[in-house]
């Protein structure tokens, strides 16, 4: 009988369209075009960055907005450390991401030849950071690989995963057929287990539920559990829409006072999916997270619940099985606490926490949403992000997120919010960049070109890094370094074929974003705090 035979390359393409992937981010070279075989005629679609950390970034935003692994393929030695960026954000805040490299032939490998696109040693330094990393060095092994790289990423905390393939074993000829999905197998607390956190529930007067962004699969169980046992649901920035418009929604940071107040007032906290990092509970760096009476902790990561602060349950579970066995012993339970005025005094008081001039940040991402309810805000490390880190009111899950949580990567939302509107091209995107952030990122306006990406960048023009000039004028020191000159974005816009327009006042933001979404590809709007009236407070 004749074997059927495809080459490497191929039969990953085979592979990926297997585990549902429908669009892979890249820049091709000469080490990785032997990938590139079949690509063309599969049913994935490609998109080519500027940089290759913008690839990272695009299956980062892909990821956090579909729910499904981002890809990126990208070549050996530079292509793939332009890519460790990208895939240090991810391993932060758990979004599933495969990157696919190049590396030089099985036979040069350690041997410092100083090959093109060398590295010492490559595997070595991708170990460090990927969640699962694999040298194919047996060509015949590619489907056990791929297998186990989507079983990593769909399994446990999600993160990054890593497979090289050597230029030599690109080519190669191997046995086709067919290739079934990898399967998922997610940890599942025992009952007796869940039994006991459902009566730690029954007995708590004051609960409250912290839900980090590892909960937001979990959405209706939390929900309902929050509902059953009247515990006002504080969510991190990862998580913040998961309970958009509900009366126990607390959209603000743990970092608050009043927010800390709550939980130092609850006898119980119920804590999905959340690592309790400083980026999401101490932005202050105060150590003034306060120490909680009684706490159970639910995570899908062991480690995590080794860590930091203790609980007195701990429960190895994805949220939404945990949550849901919680609940099966929460039958007819009605609640005592009255959550709803909880958590209304906690909003409340963490809004008059914050000052004006956040207050008027906050109040241009609401006016976004207020204009376009359907909108993602896609955010960089900049002051509106940081304002609505502390306290945003999102319509809905996954429709905020950024980089100024976790690793805290600058020029993360341009490349990130081209992702988010492949993997959702119905919704109107808002790229949230800083005018310091964007020129980290700024060729890929023209990425969101390429591919007819619906992305509006709002572009959040201080003229430097004012987050950081003010951080070293409250801490005595005299101001360097922060005042990077900015090109004229709105003849960069233009230059990239992209609608461009500086607002005149905060009050013209509707009708420019109106605008906008009614294109249908990118467009970039600036707010200059100098130039556009009501910037700032």
């Amino acid at each position: 009988m004749r074997m059927n035979t495809k080459t490497v390359g191929e039969v990953l393409v085979d592979l990926l369209e297997a585990n549902g992937v429908e669009v892979v981010f890249g820049i091709p070279g000469v080490h990785t075009v032997e990938l590139y075989r079949g690509l063309a005629a599969s049913r994935i679609r490609h998109i080519t960055p500027r940089h290759e950390q913008g690839a990272g970034f695009m299956a980062d935003g892909y990821a956090r907005v579909s729910g499904k692994p981002g890809v990126a393929l990208v070549i050996t030695g530079p292509g793939l450390t332009n890519t460790i960026t990208a895939m240090a954000q991810a391993r932060q805040d758990s979004v599933p991401m495969l990157v696919i490299s190049g590396v030089n032939k099985r036979d040069s490998l350690g041997h410092g030849r100083g090959l093109l696109h060398e590295l010492p040693d490559q595997q070595g330094m991708m170990k460090t950071l990927a969640l699962y990393s694999h040298t194919l060095l047996n060509p015949a092994d590619l489907p056990l690989v791929v297998e186990r790289a989507f079983a990593v990423l769909l399994s446990g905390r999600p993160g990054p995963v890593h497979i090289e393939i050597p230029t030599d074993v690109m080519a190669k000829p191997i046995e086709t057929g067919s290739f079934p999905a990898a399967v998922a197998t997610r940890p599942r607390a025992d009952a007796e287990t869940l039994q006991r956190a459902a009566i730690l529930c029954t007995n708590a007067s004051r609960p409250v539920i912290l839900a980090g962004g590892g909960a937001v699969t979990a959405q209706e169980e939390i929900r309902d559990l929050a509902e059953r046992i009247g515990a006002p649901v504080v969510t991190t920035v990862n998580a913040r829409g998961m309970f958009a418009g509900h009366p126990l929604r607390v959209p603000a940071s743990p970092s608050l006072k009043a927010v800390r107040r709550l939980l130092s007032d609850a006898d119980l906290v119920v804590a999905f999916g959340t690592e309790f990092g400083p980026t999401d509970y101490d932005i202050n760096a105060d150590a003034g997270f306060p120490r909680l009476k009684t706490l159970i902790r639910v995570d899908i990561d062991a480690a995590q619940l080794a860590r930091t602060p203790q609980s007195g349950l701990s429960i190895f579970s994805s949220a939404k099985t945990a949550a849901a066995g919680m609940l099966g012993f929460l039958e007819g339970h009605k609640a005592i606490s009255e959550g709803a005025s909880r958590a209304e005094a906690a909003r409340k008081a963490a809004w008059k926490e914050l000052t004006p001039k956040m207050q008027t940040e906050i109040g241009v991402i609401d006016a976004i949403w207020r204009t376009l309810p359907k909108a993602i805000i896609v955010g960089d490390s900049t002051q509106a992000v940081y304002a609505g880190n502390y306290y945003c009111d999102a319509p809905r899950a996954r429709s905020w997120f950024n980089a100024a949580t976790g690793y805290g990567a600058l020029g993360y939302a341009p490349p990130a919010a081209v992702g988010a509107a492949l993997a959702e091209p119905d919704a109107p995107i808002i790229c949230l960049v800083g005018d310091g952030g964007l020129q980290f990122s700024l060729s890929e306006i023209g990425s969101a070109a390429d591919a007819g990406a619906r992305v509006i960048f709002l572009v959040w023009n201080n003229d430097g890094y004012q987050e950081i000039e003010n951080y070293m004028v409250d801490a005595g020191i005299t101001p360097e370094g922060v005042k990077p000159s900015a090109p004229d974005f709105i003849a960069i816009g233009t230059a990239y074929g992209v609608p461009s327009e500086r607002l005149a006042d905060v009050k013209d933001l509707p009708a420019a974003l109106e605008r906008a979404a009614e294109r249908g590809g990118p467009s970039l709007v600036e707010i200059h705090q100098a130039k556009t009236a009501g910037a700032t407070a």
